[in-house]
């Protein structure tokens, strides 16, 4: 029996300074989404909560480069984010936002309490301080050399090259992300959440109340914090974009956004029940209710340490029973970056492939990083749709669809007596919603996913074994039988499937004629009616569910990421720095001649060096030159070349090089010629 009277099911809050792409899907929606509208099909009382988390400096930052105010920075990608949610069929019951009045209300309120039970600890403290711009340096505006791993940009909170959370004052090396200054150390009182006094509860609750059902990636991270020792973490900082810190003595500063972002998932339930006529506190303080947080592995601290310990604290709330965090995931062998614009963002990709979000859905979930990173490729994503939803799905439902309109006019056929074979298949479909629920109730996506699919090759065998196709010119009574067991098994994949393809779940609930609630199937159905499409109903006409992707499709996206790449080469160029100045009589030594290869070999034994000659006008002289890597020697023979002509002869590898050809490197490490391009300039004249 089932001990939970109703589900809260919680999606990290995305920030709101860009939109959304694959990597955020993959790891926290798409999950979220199919256990939520699992949990809806099965009879549960679910509120599905999200929104937008829209403090913290990052947003500072980016409305301060465009010259715009933090608000709009978070109303416009607010927009953005909840429509890509939309548009993508993720069924969030309610999607708030932190900078909601209700949010400032519940926040305020949630750090009063514990303000009050002493909770808190107050500290007057040291703090990175920006003589300039005169203001504290908080998180993200201080970058520095990471003390753990030594990353030379890593954040003042964290470092994104190994994962590392500490305090800006702990980098070394830091600096100003306002003016690139170094800072000073300030004195200024903060309000702190001492998380070593939870540091027992923790270690009960987690290591040992949790060791069997958690996803091993989050206990290990949990544990390795708590082994390590908590200390007391900050729960203010020295802004003016937050939430304000509602206690005396605390003015210009707000809540930190960590302590704050959380706690969006109780005021959007709050937002949610009063707009449903409903009471948030069941869903939040009783212990018939189940929590579980959606989340990526960079947030495992937040929700399985402070947020809980914030829980806690407080007093009459529950703690989260899973938090099934997921893993990165890559994007053709690179990390996702923002930054670098590696990404397939939401918006764009309905540009390119229109109303088939339940491809990149199916696609992100049989790969989905669920115990490591893994890598979206264009090849699987087209491989997943042509190989699997096309050949297999799609190619089931739209065999049975168009044989039951040729031989039944679109009604289901009545059966006559049952084969074994047709028994066995009907009692395998009745065992499919108890083997995809197990792994769902786990957690474990990417292999329910293929329990659906598995259940298409199911009606696909069933169908190529007993030839309705053959069978109808000898025995139409073994015909319709045919026919009735496949279309259970159609009816059934289109309730199952609803959780991982939900546009594909309704179109195909629509050509069964299954859309209106007395018909439409619950989960739960399939494992118990011996009927799921009776005899005598009709089913509307074949329409295909999934169109192959092409080759040149795919090869368009290959080459949008392919000039990101090209583009991001460009802009981080970095430019040597000039050398020592030097006179013009030292410039003057130099004898630079325009000159023409004639012949060029390859220089045996050498990886990178070809041997030239060049005729400079004033003789033909060998040059070796480092350039294999870049050029073949049938390239360069005829290529008009800048040559330095009074330069000392080298000898390299036995042959005697007398002079040098100038190159330059593009940012991509590839060497292009300094050459005069004007054909009337001939061998022989001297550049100056």
């Amino acid at each position: 029996m089932n001990p939970h009277k109703r589900y809260t099911i919680t999606a990290a809050l995305p920030y709101t300074n860009g939109p959304i792409h694959i990597g955020h899907l993959a790891g926290v929606y798409v999950p979220a989404d199919i256990y939520a509208r699992y949990k809806r099909l099965t009879g549960n009382d679910v509120a599905f909560i999200c929104g937008s988390d829209e403090h913290g400096v990052p947003i500072t930052i980016k409305a301060k480069k465009e010259g715009v105010t933090p608000q709009d920075i978070v109303d416009k990608y607010h927009a953005i984010i909840k429509k890509s949610f939309e548009d993508f069929g993720i069924t969030f019951d309610n999607y708030s936002r932190t900078s909601a009045k209700i949010h400032h209300e519940t926040a305020s309120e949630f750090f009063t309490t514990l303000y009050n039970k002493n909770e808190f600890i107050e500290e007057t403290t040291e703090q990175l301080y920006d003589e300039e711009a005169k203001q504290f340096l908080a998180d993200r505006f201080v970058v520095g050399t990471c003390p753990k791993c030594g990353n030379e940009e890593s954040y003042g909170d964290q470092c994104e090259a190994c994962g590392t959370s500490h305090n800006a004052t702990d980098l070394i090396n830091p600096k100003s992300a306002i003016t690139g200054n170094v800072p000073t150390l300030k004195e200024t009182k903060h309000w702190f959440l001492p998380l070593n006094k939870h540091e027992d509860f923790l270690k009960e609750w987690i290591l040992k109340g949790h060791k069997k059902d958690w996803k091993p990636n989050v206990y290990g991270q949990v544990k390795s914090w708590i082994d390590d020792g908590l200390r007391p973490r900050a729960v203010t900082r020295d802004l003016d974009w937050g939430i304000p810190v509602p206690v005396e003595g605390a003015e210009g500063k707000v809540l930190y956004v960590w302590f704050d972002a959380p706690i969006g998932y109780i005021s959007a339930t709050k937002e949610w029940a009063e707009r449903e006529g409903k009471d948030w506190e069941p869903y939040w303080k009783n212990e018939d209710t189940k929590l579980v947080h959606f989340i990526g592995k960079d947030n495992i601290v937040f929700h399985c340490i402070i947020f809980p310990a914030m829980l806690k604290a407080e007093g009459s709330y529950i703690l989260p029973d899973n938090v099934p965090a997921n893993e990165f995931l890559n994007l053709e062998g690179n990390k996702l970056s923002t930054s670098k614009n590696w990404a397939v963002w939401l918006p764009e990709y309905l540009e390119d492939f229109p109303n088939q979000q339940d491809v990149l859905r199916y696609a992100l979930t049989a790969n989905a990083p669920e115990t490591k990173d893994n890598d979206f490729t264009w090849k699987d994503f087209q491989a997943r749709n042509n190989n699997e939803l096309v050949a297999i799905f799609g190619n089931f439902i739209n065999r049975v669809v168009v044989l039951t309109n040729k031989y039944y006019d679109g009604i289901v056929p009545e059966p006559a007596e049952l084969s074994e074979v047709d028994k066995e298949t009907l009692a395998t479909l009745k065992a499919y919603p108890n083997v995809i629920s197990s792994s769902i109730e786990r957690y474990r996506f990417r292999e329910a996913s293929q329990e659906l699919m598995n259940l298409a090759r199911l009606g696909n065998k069933y169908l190529a074994d007993e030839e309705p196709w053959k069978v109808i010119k000898e025995d139409e009574a073994r015909t319709k039988t045919i026919m009735y067991v496949a279309l259970q098994i159609a009816s059934a994949l289109a309730t199952l499937s609803e959780p991982f393809l939900p546009f594909t779940s309704n179109k195909l609930k629509g050509i069964l004629s299954l859309s209106n609630s007395e018909k439409e199937n619950l989960w739960n159905d399939i494992a118990t009616n011996d009927v799921l499409v009776p005899a005598g109903h009709q089913i509307g006409k074949a329409e295909l569910l999934f169109s192959k992707i092409e080759d040149e499709t795919i090869q368009k996206q290959l080459d949008k990421l392919e000039a990101s790449k090209k583009a991001n080469e460009i802009a981080n160029a970095t430019v040597e720095p000039q050398k020592d100045t030097i006179t013009f009589e030292d410039f003057t030594k130099l004898d630079l001649r325009v000159g023409t290869i004639l012949e060029a070999e390859k220089m045996p034994k050498a990886k990178k060096l070809l041997v030239l000659k060049v005729d400079t006008g004033l003789d033909v002289r060998t040059i070796v030159s480092g350039i294999a890597e870049s050029f073949t020697a049938e390239e360069v023979v005829g290529k008009k070349v800048t040559v330095l002509v009074n330069l000392a002869p080298r000898a390299l590898r036995g042959v005697e090089s007398q002079g040098m050809i100038l190159m330059t490197e593009t940012p991509d490490g590839k060497l292009v010629f300094v050459n005069p391009d004007d054909a009337i300039a001939s061998n022989g004249l001297q550049i100056s």
